[in-house]
């Protein structure tokens, strides 16, 4: 296998660029980042301009000049984040400065409630709800223009809903400031429906308009060409491309931005009544009040149409063009918006559609930060931020979302972007940072952006961790073994197919149309079961797939079924598209029931009928839908027992076929068979210690069956190359059987070091136990080294053995007899002392390596559990 190949020889290509800090330091200390970045085994840098006091002017070149020059001397690529502030569409204060008309525009409603009838009445137009309208001195803003005035009945005096069939256009009636209508019999609202550019986000209001094209190319001259006009001659080459930073509506401040269930103004452009006309045949300014307002069935396709031309606005004039500009200039784009919590589909810190805001871009891209994604933390819990974080959407539907648009889009060639382990605190470390990035890998992420080097001054407390800190960060010198194992298994999983069963769609278009079950809750159901999935919008039904033996195909992904989340209502021309599916054999499972309605409000009942009575429609509850699944086998592998916690990643390389089992449990172990239906020869490729091992599969059936035993953050990489393995030298430990236990016990001699001073260790004790050593009468503010020190009599050498630490917090590096036998940075940590353990007395070294939490407890720490320091054991040495 050729990929296999390259990473035995250390020749995996670089897949990591981390966010690198800049606040205008010195030369010397901007040489000595990069050195250390590129020793840590990272060949790339994101340079993060957010802190820096002067984007794009004379200080900021002559940093850049630095980065640049090191690293071409370093073979290193450089990546730049595309504005001065936080998030992207600041242009660097280009269009506050100078285009102030190109800044954000929001449409509004003021509403009043009346009791009629009253003829010969007239009504003040103001429109400036709450107590600040009862003040004489209130006056609209210069720019604000009222685009007309509707008013309407109220059908339920309970929740305002009005009665959409009584809207009817009063603006004729308005003269000076007055409206002058006769008010008919009942209970009447009347809209004042204006547009405005206030009421927004505070932090974005002097942002671009992302909806229109002028507004974007003031960001691109800024930046993109600017640093074109620097670095073209690098563009391409060593200026790898640019990063868009969580770019935004802000038109309220927040994840909850779903249309007409948020009270807050909407994203609005000069000619969006024209737009939106196309999609409404009629006049869509009496409608305009549904956007805020219940009132009937009539709402639910206004907002539809709204929403769907404003995210094809949004993709079409921001991220399009953006990527358009860098691919013909020779570099890529990437970056990420906000997903948290379900923004991803809605207004606010969302862009409205996940897929349609990321089609520019050259890569698919996602973010993990602060406690978003914990071990075993899969439900709604309390993060730093006020509303929490849903941990299910984390868990089960962000890492899916990200590489399904990897998957699906040609343009990403199977790469999606990782943003991770920022603002978790200092408590994080390798340990976590293991998991995590298994967590992501297993789902099909496969670049990673890691944050950050901050090159400030130690501690940086702006969104901790920081690695390397300046040498303050003990873990650092283990980081390399992050670094090569992240890029060997992104090498394995990159440039070839992802192979999945199952397609889940995307809920955006249902959840702007009525009642819906977010994505997130099938693709958890599945994944629990090890039913691999991709998660796919509906616009990929009206190109780019087909129907083939009965199976979905969209780009290289081939799918054996579709499910479809509960919707209230789906789009008639997805409707009329997966008609056809079925009709061409593919088989359709609806969670819950059948669609009520088409999201434009035309008259699909037919066509739904028409739906259920084909034979590939299939109405099943969320509880049992693996089991349906199963039962029509359209999962790939099965598990001897349910495992909730295991998770698997099939990818298919033209010489091979790769998968990846993880177990995501925080604690426990999992010890059960699984069955792949292939009759290759199957290896076990260890990333961590770059080696081919034994893998003994039993044939059953059509394929073959594994035992599988997987400790807590242990992942398995099984590789299936019919022969060609056969040229690799493989271990065959794992087929041994013990013949021996010796357990290690005794005084343990222990001393301590912190990172600045290692390896120069004080302090010397000894425990006759094995001990959390942050325990309040010991050493619970200490950050840094630990070296236990003990031996040991074996009564005679052993031609395979294998250490084994137990318990350890959380980097150990061994030494065996003066030898060094290796570093683990997470579970299990296990040695091969294989012809390394001598007849008579043996010496055994072990550091153990915190991280930096214990002597700095920052205000990101506190939402994690603290775990204890040191090495605990039981420590043995197994004899085979």
């Amino acid at each position: 296998m050729k990929r296999l190949e390259e990473v035995l020889d250390n020749k995996a290509k670089n897949y990591i660029m981390p966010f690198f800090w800049q606040h205008a330091e010195n030369e010397e200390i901007l040489k000595d980042y990069m050195k250390n970045i590129d020793e840590a085994g990272i060949k790339a840098v994101c340079i993060e301009s957010r802190p820096h006091p002067d984007f794009v002017g004379p200080l900021w070149w002559r940093d850049m000049d630095i980065i640049m020059d090191e690293a071409r001397k370093r073979s290193m690529k450089v990546w730049v984040l595309d504005d001065s502030h936080f998030p992207t569409g600041y242009a660097a204060g280009r269009i506050k400065e100078k285009y102030p008309e190109l800044k954000k525009w929001y449409i509004n409603v003021h509403r009043m409630d009346f009791a009629g009838p009253l003829k010969d009445s007239s009504f003040i137009v103001k429109y400036f709800s709450g107590r600040a309208a009862l003040s004489l001195e209130y006056e609209a803003e210069e720019e604000d223009k009222v685009l007309g005035v509707i008013a309407a009945k109220i059908s339920d005096d309970e929740t305002g809903a009005i009665d959409e069939k009584t809207l009817i256009d009063v603006s004729k009636y308005v003269q000076d400031g007055m409206l002058y209508w006769d008010l008919p019999e009942g209970h009447w609202s009347i809209f004042i429906v204006f547009q405005t550019r206030s009421g927004g986000e505070e932090q974005t209001k002097e942002y671009l308009n992302p909806l229109v094209p002028e507004a974007t190319r003031v960001l691109i001259d800024t930046v993109y060409e600017a640093h074109y006009n620097r670095y073209k001659d690098y563009f391409g080459k060593t200026l790898a491309g640019f990063f868009s930073d969580e770019p935004r509506f802000g038109n309220i401040k927040g994840f909850e931005g779903a249309i007409g269930k948020t009270k807050m103004v909407l994203p609005w452009r000069n000619d969006m009544l024209q737009i939106l006309q196309h999609e409404i045949s009629e006049d869509i300014l009496i409608y305009l009040p549904l956007l805020f307002t219940e009132g009937g069935e009539k709402t639910h396709s206004v907002r539809y149409a709204y929403m769907n031309v404003l995210s094809k606005l949004y993709g079409k004039n921001f991220t399009d063009q953006i990527g358009d500009w860098c691919r013909e200039h020779g570099v890529e784009y990437i970056g990420h918006v906000i997903e948290d919590n379900g923004s991803h589909s809605r207004l606010g810190y969302g862009p409205g559609h996940f897929f349609r805001a990321l089609n520019g871009q050259d890569m698919s891209g996602i973010d993990v930060i602060g406690g978003q994604i914990v071990p075993g933390m899969d439900f709604k819990h309390r993060g730093f931020t006020a509303a929490g974080w849903d941990g299910e959407f984390f868990h089960y539907g962000l890492g899916k979302l990200g590489a399904s648009l990897g998957h699906i889009d040609p343009k990403k060639k199977g790469r999606t972007m990782c943003e991770l382990f920022g603002a978790y605190g200092w408590v994080e470390g390798l340990k976590f940072m293991k998991w995590l990035t298994d967590h992501l890998l297993v789902r099909g992420v496969n670049n990673f952006v890691p944050h950050a080097f901050s090159p400030k001054a130690f501690p940086d407390w702006d969104c901790p961790p920081h690695f390397y800190a300046g040498g303050n960060d003990p873990q650092f010198k283990y980081m390399k073994t992050w670094s090569d194992y992240t890029n060997r298994i992104s090498h394995l999983l990159s440039d070839g197919n992802h192979v999945a069963t199952v397609a889940v769609l995307y809920h955006a278009e249902a959840e702007w149309s009525g009642e819906y079950i977010p994505f997130e809750k099938a693709v958890k159901k599945l994944i629990q079961n090890q039913i691999d999935c991709d998660v796919i919008p509906a616009d990929i039904f009206k190109e780019g797939l087909e129907v083939k033996d009965n199976n979905l195909t969209v780009n290289n992904e081939s799918f054996k079924c579709l499910v479809i989340p509960y919707a209230e209502a789906l789009p008639k021309y997805f409707l009329e598209s997966i008609a056809e599916c079925m009709e061409k054999g593919l088989k359709v499972i609806f969670i819950s029931s059948l669609p009520k309605r088409a999201s434009e409000c035309v008259d699909a009942q037919k066509l739904i009928n028409t739906l259920g009575e084909s034979e590939n429609c299939v109405i099943a509850e969320l509880n049992i839908l693996a089991e349906k699944i199963k039962n029509f086998s359209f999962n790939e592998i099965t598990l001897d027992s349910f495992e909730p916690y295991v998770t698997y990643y099939h990818y298919k390389q033209n010489d091979a076929d790769i998968f990846m089992f993880f177990n995501e449990h925080p604690y426990e172990s999992v010890d059960t068979k699984v069955y792949i239906p292939l009759k290759k020869r199957a290896v076990y490729y260890d990333a961590f210690e770059n080696k081919i091992k034994k893998c003994s599969a039993k044939s059953n059936g059509d394929g073959v069956e594994l035992s599988l035993s997987l400790t807590a953050y242990e992942s398995k990489i099984i590789i299936f190359d019919s022969e060609d393995s056969e040229n690799f030298a493989v271990d065959n430990m794992e087929d041994l059987k013990e013949v021996q236990k010796l357990n290690i016990s005794g005084e343990w001699k222990v001393s301590m070091t912190t990172a600045l001073e290692y390896p120069n260790f004080e302090e010397k004790i000894e425990h006759r136990e094995l001990v959390n050593l942050a325990k309040p009468n010991l050493y619970p503010h200490f950050s840094g080294t630990f070296r236990y020190e003990i031996n040991f009599e074996a009564k005679e050498a052993a031609e395979k053995a294998l250490l084994d630490l137990g318990r350890v917090y959380e980097v150990a590096e061994v030494w065996l007899n003066g030898k060094s036998i290796g570093v683990r940075i997470c579970p299990p940590y296990k040695f091969d002392i294989s012809g390394d353990l001598q007849k008579g007395t043996n010496s055994l070294i072990v550091e153990v390596t915190n991280t930096l939490v214990k002597a700095h407890q920052d205000a990101f720490s506190q939402f994690a559990v603290q775990e204890p320091t040191g090495l605990l054991g039981p420590v043995n040495i197994s004899l085979y």
